[in-house]
């Protein structure tokens, strides 16, 4: 039997993103034309942007706090966020969730774990990449990370806030993207 998923969403691009995979990848497992019952909440994204420009995670946490329940209320038994950058306020959350979360970082670090990889490179908004949420989870599986430069972060920054969020994807944004990693692999 499978469990009701609640997505808490932030920004519309990754929500639609990720209802979309859970459709299209669930009748691997579920059988043709198959997917788990879903349900998603969502704040808009300048209330959480109002919130992370002056650094208040807790009321970030609120925000989802308040989706977490609505969610429970339509019969969702677990939560899932795609925002990475939001999972800085899941310290705050997940002691009053009523539902159990399942980590975005926790996910990618056990399957890079499984799959052999010993360093990440990380990548994302720059509050996502200058805090804590991936460093956790993959020191604690042995893992070890490095991050883009200031200038990276900031060019890459620039690209998810005014292109993607938007569902803008230039091909100068891709090769941004790639120069950074490639960058990353060639560290010694």
């Amino acid at each position: 039997m499978t469990q009701h998923i609640g997505i808490v969403a932030c920004s519309a691009e990754g929500a639609a993103l990720c209802y979309r995979t859970i459709c299209v990848e669930s009748p691997q497992l579920l059988g043709a034309h198959a997917h788990p019952e879903v349900t998603l909440h969502g704040h808009s994204l300048a209330d959480y942007m109002a919130c992370i420009d002056r650094d208040d995670w807790q009321a970030v946490g609120e925000l989802m706090l308040s989706s977490a329940h609505k969610l429970a209320g339509a019969g969702a038994q677990f939560l899932i966020c795609p925002d990475n950058t939001i999972h800085q306020a899941l310290p705050y959350v997940e002691p009053r969730s009523p539902l159990p979360w399942l980590h975005i970082a926790g996910v990618v670090a056990q399957a890079a774990a499984e799959r052999g990889y010993r360093c990440l490179g990380l990548t994302g908004t720059r509050w996502l990449v200058e805090s804590d949420v991936y460093p956790q989870q993959l020191t604690a599986r042995g893992l070890s990370y490095v991050r883009p430069s200031a200038a990276e972060r900031e060019a890459i920054n620039r690209i998810i806030m005014e292109e993607l969020v938007y569902g803008v994807f230039e091909p100068r944004a891709v090769v941004q993207f790639q120069s950074t990693m490639q960058r990353r692999v060639a560290m010694p």
